[in-house]
């Protein structure tokens, strides 16, 4: 098995002096003997538990836009994650989906409702406009629109101002957020890698030689890959010297067993569940007894970076309701401090600013009643 350290604990400083210096706060030094040493033991990036921007700061503007990539820095998250997938020219793009119609003004266009098409994606039939069959010059004339408009409606405010982003506009970003004296890592993640090689789309290739390029491919790199297909992720491992996480979708719970993490230590540097697989949610609606899997996952050298926490009645469990409105925020820190409270090395969250500060309520020992 290659071993090597995730990402570190940083030295002993005050929570104080490191939130100033920083901007982010301290992790408590008895935490750091339960934490994984990873594969190869060089030393590690960043401290955890880390706070990653899931989309960006997507809770507060359109997902996978260069302004919700600003905004997360802005509000002091660790990690910038940005979803790929690949134009026709063999350029990626930042989108959850390759399908475009739901956060883009694709289907107010003309001029391009003939793309409109069905797909059989990794096993599931899709309608809609998919970015494999347009050219980076035509997505760049698309503008990005609000996923989910009747959970955030104040982020339809936004619709039409924003281009969509390539990976190169958004590693400029990242880096120069990493210029202000910053930690910061990025973890892009390839989507359905399978199905865009059936259709000649080398998706790994494409990243691994974007990353080359930039000398953003090593041990000590800064930008860390993901993906859910574990074909996809042992192929960036073999292409590139990056790190690498396994993420593991609700219904891949083959993944999570200990036999599984066996073989994910062999490729990946972390695994990224479903907080399903480390938190159950009892009859109650609030957080019930962790999963073995994070000190599984431990033993093995592997770090946990389950997602995702959204702040929104509509997407907390019922016992975290606060009234009736699904777009209301509910108890978030209550069961933000809770999913931290189970060991876990960081979390994905579209609230990178409610994460923030529930970490720091967590390294405080402090739990509300």
């Amino acid at each position: 098995m290659r071993r090597f350290a995730p990402l570190r604990r940083r030295p002993a400083l005050t929570a104080a002096l490191l939130a100033f210096a920083l901007l982010v706060p301290a992790a408590p030094a008895a935490a750091d003997d339960d934490r994984p040493q990873g594969r190869g033991g060089e030393e590690s990036l960043i401290e955890t538990p880390w706070v990653t921007a899931h989309r960006g700061a997507s809770a507060y503007r359109p997902e996978h836009t260069l302004a919700a990539y600003r905004l997360a820095i802005r509000q002091r998250a660790d990690v910038i994650e940005p979803d790929l997938v690949p134009t026709s020219d063999g350029h990626l793009i930042a989108r959850h989906e390759n399908e475009l119609g739901g956060t883009t003004d694709v289907d107010e266009r003309p001029e391009f409702a003939d793309r409109r098409t069905t797909k059989v994606i990794d096993g599931v039939s899709v309608t809609g406009w998919f970015a494999e069959d347009f050219t980076l010059a035509e997505i760049k004339t698309l503008r990005a629109e609000e996923r989910i408009p009747h959970i955030r409606p104040r982020n339809t405010r936004y619709d039409g101002r924003y281009e969509i982003p390539t990976f190169e506009e958004v590693l400029e970003v990242w880096e120069k957020g990493r210029r202000r004296d910053r930690d910061l890592l990025l973890i892009p993640e390839l989507k359905h890698g399978g199905y865009f090689d059936s259709i000649g789309l080398d998706t790994e290739g494409i990243l691994a030689e974007t990353l080359r390029e930039r000398g953003l491919d090593g041990r000590r790199s800064p930008v860390i890959v993901q993906s859910f297909e574990p074909a996809s992720a042992r192929e960036v491992d073999r292409l590139v010297d990056a790190r690498v996480v396994q993420l593991i979708s609700g219904s891949q719970g083959a993944l999570t067993t200990p036999e599984a993490l066996d073989e994910i230590s062999e490729y990946a540097d972390a695994i990224g569940p479903d907080l399903r697989w480390v938190l159950p949610i009892g009859a109650d609606g609030r957080a019930g007894e962790p999963t073995a899997l994070v000190a599984d996952a431990h033993d093995r050298g592997l770090l946990v970076t389950p997602y995702t926490l959204r702040s929104e009645n509509a997407h907390l469990p019922n016992g975290y309701d606060i009234g009736e409105d699904p777009t209301r925020y509910g108890d978030y820190l209550d069961y933000y401090t809770a999913v931290y409270a189970t060991g876990v090395d960081g979390v994905f969250s579209d609230n990178p600013d409610h994460l923030y500060r529930a970490r720091q309520i967590h390294e405080r020992g402090q739990r509300r009643p």
